[in-house]
């Protein structure tokens, strides 16, 4: 017997991915996360918002039209994405001194600009005077673009800082904070790989024959398949690490459970008369 599946494999990393975000919701809402982590919780529901309108409104619009809605949530998911890496830094580093955040935040924007402007290329300017639609469009892409990839970067920076001084903070290795940044860098990882691959075989020689170009086509979806299942993974990882309490959480429960239920009174003789 021959099982023939009518989906792709994009349309099934999408509802999973889908799935397992709203799932993740269900879990920032019902175990009281949202609270402590208000713009996590948001750019999760902007990247299933993303994802949901470009499932439904993709080849269904002019094309116009469709760029000015996709570029501008793109471009709002930057912002959202640069306030979490800041909230997960305020957590991280709630017991740091404001000179220590001066000196670490200058490092890490420093790091990150330098990567920034070596890693091209830039378009000329004048590809955006003008005012005109287009020119805009184009601004708003490569704001996305370069924004995502400076948020790439920080998380990654963050995350390596607060697992070499974390420990000084008293930020735990197992805490809320150092999971999800865990998660963050790691899906920055993929994405930053996939940006390189694909840019070394963009730059390369065009094809030749459609063999080639079918064998390079056919790398690019592996890439990005490759990327969708680091990010599922990722995804499923938060779910368990906020699901669970944090070590702290537990052991500050602990006391009022250790001793139990009180044992039975005994009856005696004296009660039954």
């Amino acid at each position: 017997m021959h099982w023939h599946f009518h989906f792709s494999t994009v349309q099934v990393f999408w509802t999973l991915t889908f799935a397992a975000l709203l799932v993740l919701l269900v879990v920032l809402l019902g175990r009281d996360r949202a609270r402590r982590f208000p713009w996590f919780t948001a750019g999760v529901v902007l990247t299933a918002l993303r994802m949901l309108t470009s499932r439904l409104l993709y080849g269904k619009m002019a094309p116009i039209t469709s760029s000015e809605i996709f570029l501008t949530l793109a471009d709002l998911g930057v912002i959202v994405s640069l306030l979490v890496i800041v909230e997960l830094a305020r957590r991280a580093f709630a017991r740091a001194s404001r000179r220590a955040w001066i000196v670490g935040s200058v490092l890490l924007l420093a790091i990150a600009a330098a990567v920034l402007v070596l890693w091209g290329p830039w378009p000329a300017w004048k590809t955006f005077a003008g005012g005109t639609t287009l020119a805009n469009l184009r601004l708003m892409q490569l704001v996305a673009q370069k924004g995502d990839l400076c948020n790439n970067l920080l998380a990654i920076e963050l995350c390596l800082l607060v697992a070499f001084t974390g420990r000084r903070f008293h930020a735990g290795w197992r805490s809320h904070v150092q999971r999800i940044l865990l998660g963050l860098s790691t899906a920055s990882i993929a994405q930053l790989i996939v940006r390189v691959a694909w840019q070394k075989i963009a730059n390369g020689p065009p094809p030749r024959s459609q063999e080639e170009y079918l064998r390079i086509t056919g790398l690019q979806d592996k890439l990005f398949n490759a990327n969708s299942v680091v990010y599922l993974v990722v995804v499923v990882w938060w779910i368990a690490s906020l699901w669970m309490d944090e070590p702290e959480m537990r052991a500050a429960a602990a006391p009022a459970t250790a001793s139990g239920p009180e044992p039975p009174m005994l009856r005696t003789a004296e009660d039954d008369q």
